[in-house]
């Protein structure tokens, strides 16, 4: 059953990369795109659900279990940054189940040249090794509930990226948003106290939380540039491409990783860090495959509603895990849920929801737009 799901939501993808790159009209976001794959509706949302559950389970599996591993004795930063982009080669089974796209009678867009295409690679592979650092970093420093919270704050800086590097709108409803998850993190940085894991010194507190918001701002400003690079450079975005983006930053971040594995000197005790695991050998690998395999999981619903949707759809998205990670953190781990917290946490769901209705407003009215245009009504439009 699982398998015939795959193979239908490659299905799917085929359908989409047929429409070609960029058909549809400029600014299209969630809901206008639809009409313009070739796709029925059911058929798009079904897409779209199976890409935002591969986003959310794999983003928080990956969390708890790089806690899991730091908590059970686990100190190798670098091992736990390249085990976010290592098992990359897993991107390699949707791309070659997806068939090729047959000619076009679209004109033909100039291609950029593999200088450029390289450069592209490498400076947000880079870019994508650093940020993947400085969350390593916040995750062994605070308790996932406050990580957690801390992370959405990409909301509020993708919203700030997309603006100045994306045209996207910046209405009041978006403001809001950005206001409210500011005040969250920062009411978490005043609470600070309260929350600092047993055997962590409020330094390295400290740097835990100003590399996890580092870490978003950064996170945030690299899915923005890979839109950029998108619309601006490669000027097309079919599903190959997508995930070609996501393929080569992670084999650029891989290597980084592997150089700093090696240059810090953290590779040697590697060994002695596998014997001291507290859950034995055997669940020391298997902890660092499958984070290894849940990030890339993670990064497939990403591509995907990148592709299908926008960056910033595919960010919004991503905080949904907000409300589940501090719950079961604190079932898992027994991070302490005091009042500071919880304020946080419906702040910034509060500050997620007024995103989702400003984004529900704009694909609302766009689609009013599109149906005047064309003069034809969807009777399937909710």
């Amino acid at each position: 059953m699982f398998k015939r799901l795959i193979q239908f939501s490659f299905c799917l993808f085929f359908l989409l990369q047929e429409s070609q790159e960029l058909n549809s009209p400029k600014g299209a976001t969630v809901i206008d795109k639809q009409p313009y794959l070739g796709l029925k509706r059911w058929q798009w949302w079904l897409l779209v659900a199976l890409n935002i559950a591969f986003l959310l389970v794999g983003q928080t599996v990956s969390t708890l279990l790089g806690r899991f591993y730091y908590d059970q004795g686990g100190n190798s930063k670098w091992m736990a940054t390249l085990v976010q982009t290592v098992a990359f080669p897993i991107l390699y089974i949707p791309l070659l189940l997806t068939p090729s796209s047959p000619g076009s009678s679209a004109p033909t867009i100039t291609k950029p040249s593999i200088r450029v295409l390289s450069l592209i690679y490498i400076f947000l592979g880079l870019l994508l090794a650093a940020n993947n650092m400085m969350y390593s970093v916040g995750l062994l420093y605070l308790p996932v509930s406050t990580y957690s919270l801390l992370c959405a704050t990409q909301l509020a800086f993708n919203a700030v990226f997309s603006f100045l590097i994306n045209r996207q709108k910046f209405t009041a409803l978006i403001l809001n948003s950005v206001v409210i998850l500011t005040l969250s993190a920062s009411l978490l940085a005043v609470g600070s106290e309260s929350s600092e894991p047993t055997g962590v010194s409020k330094g390295k507190y400290i740097l835990g939380f100003i590399s996890t918001l580092c870490a978003s701002a950064v996170y945030s400003l690299l899915l923005s540039l890979m839109q950029f690079s998108f619309e601006k450079v490669i000027k097309k975005q079919t599903f190959s491409v997508v995930l070609d983006m996501q393929i080569y930053t992670s084999i650029v971040a891989t290597c980084a990783c592997i150089v700093g594995l090696f240059a810090s000197g953290e590779w040697s005790g590697l060994t002695e860090e596998m014997v001291g695991f507290k859950k034995g050998k055997v669940s020391y690998v298997m902890t660092l495959v499958w984070t290894a395999i849940a990030w890339q999981i993670c990064s497939v619903g990403v591509v995907g509603l990148i592709f299908v949707v926008s960056s910033l759809f595919s960010n919004v998205i991503s905080t949904l895990a907000l409300p589940l990670i501090p719950i079961v953190a604190v079932i898992t781990f027994h991070d302490k849920m005091d009042g500071v917290k919880v304020i946080a946490m419906l702040m910034a769901i509060w500050g997620f929801s007024t995103h989702i209705y400003q984004n529900y407003l704009d694909d609302s009215k766009l689609k009013a737009t599109t149906t005047d245009a064309v003069e034809v009504r969807d009777p399937l439009t909710s």
